[in-house]
């Protein structure tokens, strides 16, 4: 495990081409079966979201921290009012995770059918398109906002020197019931053990967490 007194470098991490460019042949495979394959479920979750919220967008773009600190949009379902964003300033003092994390529970700010497709990860399907186009992987360390990363020490940012995923060991090792630091360490502990098996084996992790509501907010 990285200590703060002998941090990784982007070199270390991202040594061997051969794992790098096989994950990335996954990535693009993986994405385009999974955007395909989904489309139905995409064209249903769109029909729910606009029923509810006629006037409000159907897909959710924030622009998120990923490889090096660069800077890129990600995509998700809409989950919550239109008004989302504007509306955080006011709910952070009700924070419940603990370091440069925002979750709250109950967020009043969710919509129904919001509740249902981020207690199944169905919001976070359209991050498919992320990963085909080479901003995110299919695993690795969640991308955080750009205030989260503003809170971040050196140790953190070690998270950031590689490409943030859809999933990875802090998802299917207890997601929002774990705390901040917690994360970084499960993140620090896939970056240096990384490798095609133990992708593969968070990803069929993965799918039998996915529709499960446990640890989802």
């Amino acid at each position: 495990m990285a200590s703060s007194k002998h941090l990784l470098t982007a070199e270390q991490v991202n040594s061997n081409l051969s794992y790098l460019r096989m994950k990335r042949l996954i990535d693009i495979i993986g994405s385009l079966f999974g955007l395909v394959f989904l489309s139905p479920i995409f064209l249903i979750v769109a029909i729910l979201i606009k029923i509810e919220d006629p006037k409000g967008p159907v897909f959710f773009k924030q622009i998120r921290i990923g490889k090096d600190e660069s800077e890129f949009h990600m995509y998700k379902f809409r989950s919550m009012v239109s008004d989302a964003e504007e509306r955080l300033k006011e709910l952070l003092v009700l924070n419940e995770a603990s370091g440069a994390m925002f979750k709250m529970k109950d967020d009043p700010r969710i919509t129904r059918i919001g509740k249902f497709i981020r207690r199944t990860s169905i919001d976070e399907l359209p991050q498919l398109w992320n990963v085909f186009k080479g901003e995110m992987s299919l695993v690795g360390p969640r991308p955080p906002v750009l205030r989260e990363v503003d809170e971040y020490s050196s140790y953190d940012k070690q998270r950031l020197l590689v490409t943030p995923g859809c999933t990875g060991l802090w998802q299917v090792s207890g997601r929002s019931n774990l705390p901040f630091n917690m994360m970084v360490e499960l993140d620090l502990k896939y970056i240096e053990q990384r490798t095609i098996y133990f992708d593969m084996k968070i990803i069929f992790k993965t799918l039998f967490v996915l529709f499960g509501s446990k640890g989802a907010y």
